[in-house]
């Protein structure tokens, strides 16, 4: 009962650290990025306001720093068990994930980097959590059963799943969810949004499950995203850019891959998917903006690209309706996943 006490405090902690350093640091931001124009045009609304970019920022800042309390609380006062190694790793690639989606913001897809290159960005941030050994379990396929321990491939002998895992399957997991995170956007506080019930069903199934480090990431990145919420939700004072995004999905991955949580981050990325199969048809060169009448509402443009598009098409929503409607569907996912899991069915 004692551990869990201390476990919940240090919890608080990383998430009142995360919140109260990105909540303190982004009024700055937004007016420093005003002075200097770093700016982008709300496109979802009738008088195409200019609302400050870039403020995955301070998103970044506030997680570090949440990062920080939990290591110092682990090392003087002891209240939790950490594997350090586990934890930096997740740090490192989060981090770097960040790094590039602010270089990408600066000279991205549109300025110069093609869309196939930027989506390949997050793999080199995928070294961290590639360079540790995982020993989660081998997967299991529907209709084939366990994916074997080990395999002999020539010239190389036997290679273990494990290294398969951290090679490859790694890589792909942090690649795949930075960019699906990446793809659901444009709307004032839907990445956020979206993000944060994701965390927020990760976190509670890790400390059901005794996941100390998974927990520690997801709860001090909600801390990060709730206070950044404040500021764009609608009407955004802030834009996020793909330094935000890109984040979410690291984390995402990140919290899967270290909690033996795979199944359940996928599951829980349902939409996105949905969000994939809509934006293949169109090659990827589509966004999910609505075209804003002068009653408020947002209308679908002639073509169906996003999910923001599919509710736009069901009735006459305003943006933040859109959002309401896309966040109530993540809720239901989430609790239907939490379900599942608190079931034991995976």
């Amino acid at each position: 009962m004692m551990h869990m006490q201390l476990l919940i405090i240090t919890l608080l902690a990383c998430f009142g650290s995360a919140f109260a350093v990105t909540n303190y640091f982004l009024p700055f931001l937004i007016s420093r990025m005003k002075k200097r124009g770093i700016v982008g045009i709300d496109l979802n609304k009738i008088d195409k306001p200019k609302v400050s970019e870039m403020g995955g920022i301070c998103i970044w800042l506030g997680f570090s720093t949440g990062i920080i309390a939990s290591i110092f609380i682990f090392s003087y006062l002891k209240w939790i068990d950490i594997n350090l190694t586990f934890l930096l790793a997740g740090l490192s690639t989060i981090a770097m994930v960040g790094f590039l989606g602010v270089v990408d913001d600066l000279v991205g897809w549109k300025n110069g980097i093609r869309q196939w290159q930027h989506a390949l960005i997050p793999i080199f941030a995928a070294l961290p959590l590639m360079a540790i050994k995982i020993s989660n379990p081998p997967l299991f396929l529907p209709f084939i059963g366990f994916v074997p321990a080990e395999y002999f491939i020539p010239f190389f002998g036997v290679v273990s799943f494990g290294l398969i895992y951290s090679l490859i399957l790694v890589p792909i997991g942090v690649t795949g969810a930075s960019n699906a995170a990446n793809m659901l956007a444009g709307l004032n506080g839907l990445e956020a949004g979206l993000g944060s019930i994701i965390l927020a069903t990760m976190l509670v199934i890790a400390v059901a499950q005794g996941q100390i480090e998974t927990a520690v990431l997801t709860v001090t990145m909600l801390g990060a995203l709730l206070a950044f919420l404040r500021f764009n939700w609608f009407p955004a004072k802030v834009f996020g850019g793909d330094g935000l995004t890109l984040m979410i999905g690291a984390t995402i991955a990140t919290a899967s891959i270290l909690g033996d949580m795979e199944k359940i981050g996928v599951l829980l990325m349902a939409i996105y998917f949905i969000e994939l199969f809509l934006k293949g048809r169109f090659k990827m060169q589509k966004e999910g903006f609505g075209i804003p009448t002068k009653k408020g509402f947002l209308r679908a443009p002639h073509y169906t690209s996003s999910v923001t598009h599919v509710v736009m098409n069901l009735g006459k929503f305003t943006e933040k309706q859109v959002v309401g409607i896309i966040l109530l569907a993540q809720v239901a996912i989430s609790i239907t996943v939490f379900s599942v899991s608190y079931l034991g069915l995976f």
